[in-house]
């Protein structure tokens, strides 16, 4: 793993983002709008200002580390740490703020306005499983805006919010969303036609992220898919895929051949998008969405990380034995997309989903496992320690 001091933020170059994101964030605002997500992409060049890390002259970039975690709820309503939540992260903050870039799948709003999916009749059963069920079978995320301050100062600088939760409460919850993480310094991504381009170490990397909604880049579109990613390669080094796709569950650890179905949704084919992602110029591929860990594939030299499980809920997730074990995935990508290292550290939900490190490394031993099952000799195997070979 990189060791070298994670950049400072430049939070003052994100008003170039916020500008261009205020398409989206408008649908909010206005009085008796449709709540719909604008289908316009959004512009890749005015979403590239963030933190930037530029090296000394006449120094070639070398790589950039990147760290991942799965699906990750700051809090909801009934359910909300104490503050902003940041105390929740502590024991893992240190390893995210570590990594050159540190990015999460946020399951969730950050929101005080906007209409609860769950109030419609026909509302969808897309939903993380929660401890208890309460009788429903719908649910919606929602935590106050000042939530992002406990994302900020975990050390994440970028959220996707292609996923089934983003849009919880319409439009104008995704809007207050943007609005919050950008005040804090995160960014997003994930929305239709969305790539966020971000600066480390003199390397430009660009993140996309993908789900089966309206709402987020289509990942069962796999032309779509190509089309993203390639406009992606042309303005960066690096380019990362992010993934929410697959079936749910304590049964889902497993990646099948074909699409997969849960709440009577078509949830992608996660082996599918990920080789037509790296096809296209994709160095890696992350994902979340069961709420278990999955196992690793190399495909043409490159990493598809199915799924790190479960990262931060309260609550909300299912605290059953496998899918309470979770994962910090950090990756060293040089320019060009090669791995030049990494690992895999094992994690533990405890308290209703609070991360830990697990020193048992429960989740490497499975992952290492479910690689060689599902991938043969395309999995990408760990070392002892969980490092990548």
């Amino acid at each position: 793993m990189h060791d070298g001091d994670r950049p400072t933020r430049a939070k003052l170059a994100l008003g170039a983002a916020a500008a261009a994101l205020a398409v989206l964030a408008g649908l909010a605002l206005g009085c008796g709008r449709r709540e719909e997500p604008a289908r316009t992409p959004v512009s890749t060049a005015a979403a590239t200002a963030t933190a930037t890390a530029t090296p000394a002259r006449g120094r070639r970039p070398s790589a950039v580390t990147i760290a991942w975690v799965g699906d990750t709820t700051p809090g909801t309503t009934g359910a909300l740490p104490p503050g902003d939540g940041r105390e929740r992260y502590r024991a893992v903050a240190g390893r995210l703020r570590g990594a050159d870039l540190a990015v999460g799948n946020l399951e969730g709003t950050l929101a005080l306005g906007g209409a609860s999916k769950c109030a419609s009749p026909a509302a969808p059963a897309t939903a993380a499983v929660p401890v208890s069920t309460g009788g429903t079978s719908c649910f919606a995320f929602r935590a106050p805006p000042r939530y992002a301050r406990g994302l900020e100062a975990a050390g994440f600088d970028l959220m996707n919010l292609a996923n089934n939760h983003a849009f919880d409460y319409g439009a104008r919850g995704m809007g207050e969303t943007v609005r919050a993480l950008d005040r804090h310094g995160v960014a997003v991504t994930g929305r239709p036609g969305e790539v966020r381009v971000l600066r480390r170490n003199g390397l430009r990397v660009a993140f996309a992220g993908f789900a089966p909604y309206r709402w987020a880049s289509p990942i069962r579109d796999l032309a779509a898919v190509r089309s993203i990613i390639r406009g992606a390669a042309r303005k960066a080094d690096v380019v990362v895929a992010l993934m929410h796709a697959g079936a749910e569950g304590e049964a889902a650890t497993r990646v099948p051949v074909g699409e997969e179905t849960a709440y009577g949704e078509a949830r992608g084919d996660p082996r599918a998008f990920g080789r037509a992602a790296i096809d296209a110029g994709a160095d890696l591929v992350l994902g979340s969405g069961p709420h278990v860990v999955r196992g690793l594939e190399r495909y043409r030299g490159r990493l598809i990380a199915h799924s790190l499980g479960n990262f931060h809920g309260v609550g909300n997730f299912a605290a059953g034995p496998v899918a309470s074990l979770s994962g910090l995935l950090e990756v060293r990508v040089r320019p060009g997309g090669r791995v030049a290292g990494g690992r895999w550290r094992s994690l533990h939900l405890v308290d209703g989903g609070r991360p830990v490190p697990d020193p048992q490394q429960r989740s490497a031993k499975l992952v290492r496992r479910l690689s060689a099952e599902d991938f043969g000799r395309a999995a990408w195997r760990l070392r002892r320690g969980g490092r990548l070979r």
